[in-house]
């Protein structure tokens, strides 16, 4: 009788980033993968066609499949209602994210994924089911995006645009790295340095939760297609006996409640403010101290909506939209902007294939229409931020003359 290999013991014609463990009485191959190597593209076609599995896991969401699968996706994206519910955020960080990819691997001549879509394809040949085992994506960026402070928020767009802004030029040195290891994950392991909360939502949760949806996958031998950086914590967890609620890791948790009693103060101190001054000084004081907060919210957010070349429209709805959405956190001036800006000026199709090089460059961001919704979004946002600053600080100034 036939006996498997020890566990996570590569086999002897196996490249040592193949590791073959037993977990509940089956054989998992885990297959750890640069997600822009040629070579790796290589090795997942080899490993599946040798192991003949019952079914292979690949690291992706159904969502992220479908980007990698059809890549004019963006073409049909209703972006309103992505506004609506309040995911413009995380499509920004989405495509980020995605573009570093993309610029690296344009660097090593080979797309983005292009492995894990080769698991796909050669599954599909051999008749063989895949199963899509990574969490969706839209739930790792929500759940990292509330792991981080908003200083941290900032650092890290400023971080990401950075890396797709700059031209550094990699040496022969360089690419051979780069082909040899899972790049997104050491970009995430980089940057779990100085944004913890992000390390762990980005990779140590997804080991914990690709290892257990593994296990939920039928059949007696697996093979597993998984980027590099996510191989030790998979083997670690598959080992254990522990079984993981994924309940848990799918669920995106609330903001602080800190923030909210600030949210809902904010507000409450400055009409209160405006009403005291009001009872005290009278109408006269208390209206030029409201007409203060509509012009320290208002023309911030227009003077952004400008700056973004926004449309006349989106200047006006900055303008009016700020001073009220400054006194509820329940959507803000961003939100408001973006929507406007979408009505009159929506994205082009003939834009979306210029998107990527677009967001590598600084006059794309102007020139392409779905980057300008971003832009409107961002400055608007902050320009109605530092007028709430403002306003409120000069309104409470105001209280005791």
């Amino acid at each position: 009788m036939q006996t498997e290999p020890p566990i996570d013991t590569p086999e002897t014609d196996s490249p040592q980033d193949v590791h073959r463990i037993e977990s509940d009485g089956r054989l998992v191959v885990v297959v750890g993968t640069a997600h822009i190597s040629q070579e790796s593209v290589e090795q997942v076609r080899e490993t599946i066609e040798r192991e003949q599995p019952d079914r292979v896991c690949i690291e992706l969401d159904e969502r992220r499949f479908e980007a990698l699968s059809k890549p004019q996706r963006f073409e049909s994206l209703d972006l309103r209602q992505v506004i609506h519910d309040k995911q413009l955020a995380t499509l920004m960080m989405n495509l980020l994210l995605s573009a570093y990819q993309r610029t690296l691997g344009l660097k090593l001549g080979v797309k983005p994924g292009s492995e894990l879509m080769e698991a796909a394809k050669v599954a599909e040949a051999n008749g063989t089911p895949i199963a899509l085992v990574d969490r969706d994506v839209r739930v790792t960026l929500r759940r990292a995006w509330q792991a981080l402070t908003w200083w941290h928020k900032a650092m890290l767009i400023s971080s990401l645009l950075g890396g797709l802004f700059e031209k550094q030029e990699l040496s022969e040195e360089d690419l051979r790295e780069l082909r040899q290891e899972d790049v997104l994950s050491r970009m995430m392991a980089e940057l779990g340095d100085a944004f913890p909360g992000l390390k762990n939502v980005l990779i140590d949760e997804r080991d914990t939760y690709l290892a257990e949806r593994i296990r939920q996958t039928e059949g007696d031998k697996l093979v597993a297609v998984v980027g590099a950086g996510h191989v030790q914590g998979m083997l670690v967890a598959l080992r254990s006996d522990t079984r993981q609620d994924l309940s848990a890791l799918e669920d995106v948790p609330e903001g602080s409640g800190i923030w909210k009693w600030i949210g809902w103060g904010i507000p409450a101190v400055v009409l209160g403010s405006i009403l005291f001054i009001g009872l005290r000084q009278g109408a006269a004081a208390a209206g030029e101290n409201l007409l203060f907060w509509v012009l320290a919210n208002g023309i911030p957010a227009a003077l952004g909506a400008v700056i973004s070349l926004g449309h006349p429209a989106t200047i006006v709805s900055a303008f009016c939209a700020a001073p009220i959405t400054s006194l509820t956190p329940v959507i803000g001036a961003g939100y408001v902007t973006a929507f406007v800006q979408t009505y009159f000026k929506p994205p082009l199709v003939k834009e979306f294939p210029t998107l990527w090089d677009d967001l590598a460059s600084a006059r794309g961001w102007w020139r392409n229409r779905l980057l300008r919704i971003f832009l409107v979004f961002i400055l608007t946002t902050l320009g109605s931020m530092i007028g709430t600053w403002v306003g409120g600080a000069e309104i409470i100034s105001n209280l005791f003359p």
